[in-house]
């Protein structure tokens, strides 16, 4: 099996398995390099190379910066490494950016230049819904058509349909998550709300919410405090859930809720990137 081969083999069974990595890929170089254009390196979440070689050290520092950022906004960037001197030629200093490329020197005696591309390949963004209320089976097939890993909480009794999501669990505990950017949502709408907060609060997330009213979002506070539950990771919890929209039917709320997430999704995506489409 040649080297290419086996990390287009790697590339698929990371995919595969919902795990964030960058693709790192050689796309020019001038001079002497030690990696050739077509040169291709899996980095992994914690900075390791998985598979392929980009070159030696000339190159590494540089490219796994580049990784560690891409994996934590999402955007891919070029990278072109390059000796001091011609660096000066451009009249840039290594850690510059200029028209997308982010330059760094080359220290080696070799004095090549590289251009890598930095990709990231993150997992699909991941909602856990607790609940099998109307608007809970409505939500997961709505997100499901977005993209998203699904994964329903609920007592086995309480579901009448099945519901479409990637994974159902039978009541509240919940097992290994996948890796994306995660969202939960509490739509027990009165059947085990306690239970399913309190797990809600327990898993980590970059959005919660509660479909209920304020009122009884208060109620449960109270209740769940008194019985020890952290109080700001309470209040942490969005109530009601969703955008205010004017939603009735369990369907606009469940509309209403992912419209709510896809701003939190994409807070800070879209500044600068699509400004001109919107004038």
């Amino acid at each position: 099996m040649t080297a290419r081969v086996e990390v287009l083999d790697i590339i698929a069974q990371m995919t595969a398995s919902e795990r964030a990595f960058v693709l790192a890929t050689v796309v020019r170089t001038v001079s002497v390099t030690a990696a050739k254009a077509g040169a291709k390196a899996i980095i992994a979440a914690d900075g390791s190379i998985v598979a392929g070689w980009i070159g030696g050290d000339c190159a590494r520092g540089a490219v796994l910066k580049a990784a560690r950022e891409a994996l934590a906004d999402g955007v891919p960037r070029m990278v072109s490494v390059q000796p001091e001197n011609m660096l000066a030629e451009l009249g840039v200093r290594p850690g510059d950016s200029r028209d997308g490329i982010r330059f760094a020197s080359n220290m080696c005696p070799s004095k090549g230049t590289m251009d890598i591309f930095v990709e990231p390949v993150l997992p699909r963004p991941s909602l856990v819904i607790f609940g099998a209320s109307p608007v809970a089976l409505s939500l997961a097939a709505q997100a499901r058509v977005l993209g998203y890993h699904v994964t329903l909480a609920a007592p086995s009794s309480d579901l009448t349909v099945e519901p479409d999501a990637d994974a159902v669990l039978d009541g509240y505990q919940l097992g290994e998550l996948n890796e994306g950017k995660r969202f939960v949502v509490v739509s027990t709408q009165g059947k085990g709300d306690e239970a399913a907060l309190r797990a809600a609060i327990a898993t980590e997330a970059d959005y919660h919410s509660f479909v209920g009213s304020r009122r009884k979002m208060a109620s449960l506070r109270a209740k769940l405090t008194a019985e020890g539950a952290d109080a700001a990771a309470i209040d942490r919890v969005k109530a009601p859930a969703g955008l205010d929209l004017g939603a009735i039917t369990p369907e606009e709320i469940a509309m209403s809720i992912l419209a709510e997430i896809t701003r939190e999704r994409r807070r800070g995506q879209r500044a600068g990137n699509n400004a001109s489409s919107r004038e």
